[in-house]
């Protein structure tokens, strides 16, 4: 936790504020944690995060700069702060007051866990909403040509009006400008969800009804929070801002949905009556920028040979599956290894919703089409693999193999489209392999499981293997090559794996990555061509 003190010099006016999150946003947009109200300040003028135990102040680029003790702060360099460093920004000094161990909050506090359920204050925060609902109507707002700041700040105007008009209402022990954010977020974003996804430390969030949200924050498992929506009514219409913008809609007759926000986050959405308890989001979290093999070494997901290995790999244009269960990172590693492939080499990815960002020029991203309300226009990923053959693509990425489209991927690896990349579920490689044969029998071919077998022995050439532990730990847990077929079995040969220890005193997983000596040949023949192999990372 880091406590700041807020001196305005033109009227001295202190406000104290505590922080709990990592990450905190200063600036003349109403929106920031910190609202400095100066025309001279910059809409986001600076930022302070939190890394490990240390806090740091960074300034965003801003028109007239951000000085830490006197010092003026370079944009993108992170200044470490300390107990009674002093922040200056125009005409108000930000003093750091305190910072406290063990930032992370815990998962009710109790001044939290009143402001957000106790039940005056809900149907306080309704009767706001109420009053702002109808004057916006009584204004006739042009809602699509106005911007979403010019929205906000005029809403904000109308909830002080309301607010200042029930004074008598509201609790002295709480904090207003949180209470007017509070509302805002509600009406004209996503409500509690929001502030979830502003924090940087959430990968996840699990709504399981309107009063009960629960989030999976890194190094921490799944935690309750304490925020809620105040109505299934209200959670109803965060659902509807996630969906509207992709021209989806959730109701009885259409009850389920998966979508994206804009950036990037997957989303997927069911309501009654196929949920006993009221309306469920799950919403996957994507990293602002994404993550790249060197961020992989530092969390130990993987170690250097391992990494080299990939590397080759994919540069020599094998076709790699991988695989993993729900949520062991298998899109995001998926990512980072499609940032080996050539830059002058065209790529299509397929997904049923774009997730992959890809860093190359030459790509096109396709992304599946759930049918509309009557049933019809579905176009899946099938049918996206089938044609992007007709798109002369160097390289096919799909997101994800789930069903008969494992056949079309084994045919394009198979019929010159080598390098190509894909995921799929399976808790090890060998059950890769069989979840491999039975997607492709959901083809509707009628293909005899020899036949099969021996497509994806001619088509896959690896197979890496991503384990999420109980813990929460992510590991590259075997790097597998498919050598052939012996006796109608398809054969596995490890070249990497992860040896797993007992537990540290934190409850993480602990191990090794072995290498088992296995050299494949493809490597051999890059070394024989010219090619500067290590080969070096085979060794132990």
């Amino acid at each position: 936790m880091i406590v700041l003190k807020i001196i305005s010099e033109r009227n001295k006016k202190i406000i104290p504020l505590e922080f709990d999150k990592p990450f905190i946003t200063i600036g003349r947009k109403k929106s920031n944690d910190v609202f400095l109200n100066n025309t001279n300040v910059s809409r986001v003028h600076a930022k302070i995060t939190q890394k490990d135990d240390q806090w740091y102040i960074v300034d965003n680029n801003s028109s007239n700069g951000t000085f830490l003790n006197s010092k003026q702060v370079n944009g993108d360099v992170e200044n470490p702060l300390k107990k009674n460093d002093c922040i200056s920004i125009v005409n108000f000094r930000i003093e750091v007051v305190d910072i406290l161990e063990n930032s992370e909050p815990e998962i009710v506090a109790t001044d939290k866990s009143r402001f957000y359920r106790d039940p005056d204050i809900i149907k306080l925060k309704e009767k706001i909403h109420k009053q702002l609902l109808e004057i916006i109507d009584l204004r006739c707002i042009d809602l699509k040509n106005t911007s979403d700041d010019d929205l906000r700040r005029q809403c904000d105007e109308i909830v002080r009006r309301i607010i200042k008009e029930l004074q008598n209402e509201i609790p002295s022990d709480i904090s207003q400008e949180e209470f007017i954010k509070d509302i805002l977020d509600e009406v004209l974003e996503l409500g509690p969800l929001q502030e979830l996804l502003d924090d940087n430390s959430i990968t996840e969030i699990m709504v399981n009804r309107s009063d009960q949200i629960y989030v999976e924050k890194k190094n921490k498992g799944v935690i309750l929070s304490p925020k809620i929506f105040s109505s299934n009514q209200s959670l109803m219409g965060a659902i509807s801002r996630i969906v509207a913008p992709i021209g989806r809609r959730v109701d009885e007759s259409s009850p389920m949905v998966d979508a994206r926000l804009k950036k990037g986050h997957r989303v997927n959405v069911i309501i009654p009556p196929l949920t006993i308890k009221g309306p469920c989001i799950t919403i996957r979290k994507f990293p602002d920028k994404p993550l790249t093999i060197q961020e992989l070494l530092n969390y130990q997901t993987l170690n250097k040979q391992m990494a080299d290995f990939i590397k080759y790999a994919v540069q020599s244009k094998k076709n790699i599956i991988v695989s993993g269960g729900t949520g062991s990172g298998k899109t995001t590693l998926l990512n980072i290894i499609s940032s080996f492939i050539p830059e002058n080499e065209r790529i299509v990815t397929i997904e049923d919703a774009a997730e992959l960002r890809l860093n190359q020029n030459h790509v096109i991203s396709l992304e599946s089409r759930p049918s509309n309300i009557e049933g019809k226009g579905a176009i899946p990923i099938r049918e996206l693999v089938k044609n992007s053959l007709r798109m002369r693509p160097d390289r096919i990425v799909v997101g994800e193999c789930r069903g008969g489209e494992a056949l079309d991927m084994l045919q394009a690896m198979n019929t010159g489209h080598d390098g190509s990349l894909t995921t799929a579920h399976a808790n090890s490689p060998r059950d890769m392999i069989s979840r491999l044969e039975t997607m492709v029998l959901m083809s509707g071919e009628d293909l005899p499981v020899k036949a099969i077998r021996k497509q994806v022995a001619s088509a896959v050439d690896f197979i890496i293997q991503q384990n999420r532990f109980s813990c929460g730990v992510r590991k590259i847990t075997h790097i597998s090559e498919i050598t052939g077929i012996e006796d109608d079995e398809i054969m596995l040969q490890d070249i990497f794996y992860f040896k797993q220890k007992e537990m540290d005193s934190e409850g993480k997983t602990t191990g090794n990555f072995m290498a088992t000596g296995w050299i494949p040949e493809f490597l051999e023949d890059l070394n024989k061509k010219g090619f500067s192999v290590d080969m070096g990372i085979f060794h132990n």
